[in-house]
């Protein structure tokens, strides 16, 4: 069964249908884990989810969660549900509700907590549905033609209850590397549709008299906060940021893993893991093949560091866990009790620390066991399919430390490394310190100097980069300056004319009503950024699902988000400073004997053997392919292309995504069992939606 259906949620409208669609959701599988929730008002448990009701006593909220905790409450007819990595005290709740006279007033409040729940709230009969300004949470819906809107945070639900076909468009979409804003929201499925990240699905009620309801409604809850804050001042709010979010997944938690690569992000985040006192921390490593790869000695160095100290330094959160708390932020002490999370002072012992090396040649190349692939229907095809091979490596032998919650540094690099899109912002304001520091990268990547102050001056709007964001030329060269709304890229030579009609198609109709995320291109690509990272990161959540082990990236925490975008230009980013701003921030909690490297290894290698070892299988990929099969490759091409992994044709044009696509469309094809007849449909959440029609 597709990994997708072991961890969802649906909201339904108050009707004898929604509930009815309850009892034709998909059964999860079975995790071992317990189904209790914090939860206070009327809800329904069974082995399979939680049910949170309707007033009426119909399901509202159906929850079939693996590793996520739901906590909701109800007062009145007003009620409160968050899904994310923590449970969340009854006392944090009644004070995030009941204080709250209407949406905007229940989002102040929210802004106090960590940014890494589902939000769902009931406020004066309307439904407030939110994923995160990340996107790492994610919200979709669709029209059920019995039910009316139905909502999801996973689209392969929707599509399956209203039986909706597959978008060539949207597929051919994702053969592309990179798909920016508004164009990463394309859902694969047609009917289905994704709401903006920082945006909110409203759900009316129907008007007193009528039955008629309106439609769902997007409204914006999110805005980026304005760069106005030095870095040390910056630097500390980050840092407290990272602190809570870490905090929420893994706080109290008795055996806890981290994957510490040797680079800074993941080192930080190993730091603010151990701070938070776990009776042991497993630290995985996997070893380059690249013999000039300094991750493994950063990696050893930081073990090193972290046992000479005996006595963890606390982050923010924990130091002030027995303090008075603002309403709605949480503390170790106002947790329920968790067999996984033990209570008193065994949290402030020094963890038991381990460190485990994977040896390169245990780490499969990428493009290995492509077959695994089918394991998981993520939301849509990823380019980081290629890569699971590896991933399930390393968070299986996480898994085997008797971890049970395993921390990523996925996201540190759209977050803290700056892209130089974000020199356009500063030059506005600033622009002789914007090109003083243009200076500096300009030389650091072999930028020549008038076709950088062209990109400079150049003023296109968004809508006019975005219509002409792909092109049929041959990709640019990397000297090219990078300063525009995101990075132009080339159709791929195996793409069929049908797949480029469809894409071009694609980018010119959104360009006709595009906005930017941001009026200020540098924001709107770091941003935007996050956003495909947060959005890719889908992948290893999902394997962590399917082997039993829960995975996070703290990083794609909102509460960091604001927190880097609060910073001025010239303090976050800097051609001669590695990642400034998070190196500020962990100070204190890392050594400065770490904070004090400056490089970063690449995988590229990797990459590039896999086609060669994998070669016999990528042959079998493209065997029968159902792209080609759609009409959206030239599968002869690509047949030739396994047989001759050194092409340059290969080495201008990443074959990553198509893979992807391929391996995605494969497993969509056979995710659904067999529909069972309606006496087989009969459960414990169908025997609750069935007693209170």
């Amino acid at each position: 069964m597709p990994g997708h259906l072991r961890d969802y949620f649906v909201v339904l409208p108050d009707s004898a249908a929604g509930a009815a669609v309850a009892g034709r959701l998909p059964v999860r599988e079975s995790t071992g884990r317990s189904a209790a929730q914090e939860s206070t008002g009327p809800a329904a448990a069974g082995g399979d989810g939680l049910t949170v009701l309707h007033p009426s006593g119909r399901p509202w909220v159906v929850a079939r969660m693996a590793f996520r905790e739901v906590s909701h409450l109800r007062r009145g007819d007003d009620a409160l549900v968050l899904i994310g990595p923590d449970r969340v005290p009854e006392s944090v709740l009644a004070g995030l509700l009941e204080g709250a006279r209407d949406r905007a007033g229940l989002e102040r409040r929210l802004a106090r907590r960590p940014g890494l729940h589902h939000v769902i709230a009931r406020l004066s009969g309307q439904t407030w549905i939110r994923g995160t300004a990340s996107g790492l949470r994610r919200i979709y819906h669709a029209r059920h033609p019995e039910a009316g809107t139905i909502a999801s945070d996973r689209p392969a639900v929707l599509a399956r209850l209203i039986d909706a076909p597959l978008d060539d468009g949207a597929l051919a979409l994702r053969m592309l590397d990179f798909l920016p804003h508004p164009l990463s929201r394309r859902v694969v499925w047609r009917g289905v549709h994704e709401t903006g990240a920082g945006y909110g699905l409203a759900l009316p009620v129907a008007a007193p008299g009528t039955a008629a309801v309106p439609g769902p409604a997007e409204d914006r809850w999110w805005e980026p906060p304005a760069p106005e804050l030095p870095l040390a001042e910056g630097a500390r709010a980050l840092g407290e940021a990272i602190a809570a979010s870490v905090h929420a997944h893994v706080g109290g938690r008795d055996r806890i893993s981290c994957e510490l690569s040797g680079g800074l992000d993941s080192t930080a985040l190993t730091f603010a893991a151990r701070a938070t006192g776990p009776r042991r921390l497993s630290l995985l490593t996997v070893a380059a093949r690249d013999r000039y790869s300094e991750d493994e000695t950063w990696a050893r160095r930081a073990v090193e560091l972290a046992r000479q100290d005996d006595h963890p330094k606390q982050s923010a959160q924990n130091r002030h866990a027995d303090e008075p708390t603002a309403a709605g932020r949480s503390t170790t002490a106002d947790r329920p009790a968790d067999p996984g999370r033990p209570a008193g002072p065994e949290r402030d012992a020094d963890p038991d620390l381990e460190h485990r090396v994977i040896p390169a040649d245990d780490a499969p190349y990428f493009y290995a066991d492509l077959a695994s692939c089918a394991a998981e229907l993520n939301d849509e095809p990823l380019p980081v399919a290629p890569g699971r091979a590896r991933a399930e490596l390393l968070l299986g032998r996480a898994r085997a430390t008797g971890s049970r919650y395993h921390l990523t540094g996925y996201g540190g690099d759209e977050l803290f490394l700056g892209l130089p899109h974000a020199y356009q912002d500063l030059f506005h304001g600033n622009p002789l310190t914007a090109w003083n520091h243009l200076g500096g990268l300009r030389h650091q990547l072999g930028w020549p100097l008038l076709p950088t102050v062209k990109a400079l001056l150049n003023r296109s709007s968004f809508p006019r980069w975005l219509a002409g964001a792909v092109t049929a030329e041959a990709q640019p060269v990397a000297r090219t300056p990078l300063l525009s709304w995101g990075v132009r890229q080339s159709l791929r030579p195996w793409f069929t004319e049908l797949a480029n009609s469809l894409i071009l198609e694609e980018f010119r109709a959104a360009a006709e009503h595009a906005e930017p995320i941001d009026p200020w291109r540098g924001r709107h690509v770091d941003i935007d950024a996050v956003r495909m990272g947060a959005r890719h990161f889908q992948a290893m959540e999902d394997i962590g699902t399917t082997i039993g082990l829960p995975v996070a990236a703290p990083f794609y925490d909102d509460r960091v988000l604001e927190a880097t975008l609060a910073v001025r230009l010239p303090d976050r980013i800097s051609p001669w400073r590695y990642k400034p701003l998070l190196v500020e921030a962990m100070r204190g909690v890392v050594p400065d004997a770490l904070l004090a490297r400056t490089t970063k290894d690449h995988m590229s290698s990797d990459e590039h053997q896999g086609l060669r070892e994998h070669g016999p299988e990528l042959a079998e990929l493209w065997t029968g392919s159902r792209l080609a099969e759609r009409g959206l490759v030239d599968g002869r091409q690509l047949l030739r292309l396994a047989a001759e992994p050194f092409s340059p044709v290969l080495v201008e044009h990443s074959i990553s995504s198509t893979v992807a696509g391929e391996t995605w469309l494969r497993t969509a094809e056979n995710a659904w069992p067999t529909t069972p007849s309606r006496s087989d449909r009969t459960s414990p959440l169908t025997r609750t939606s069935e007693a209170i029609l």
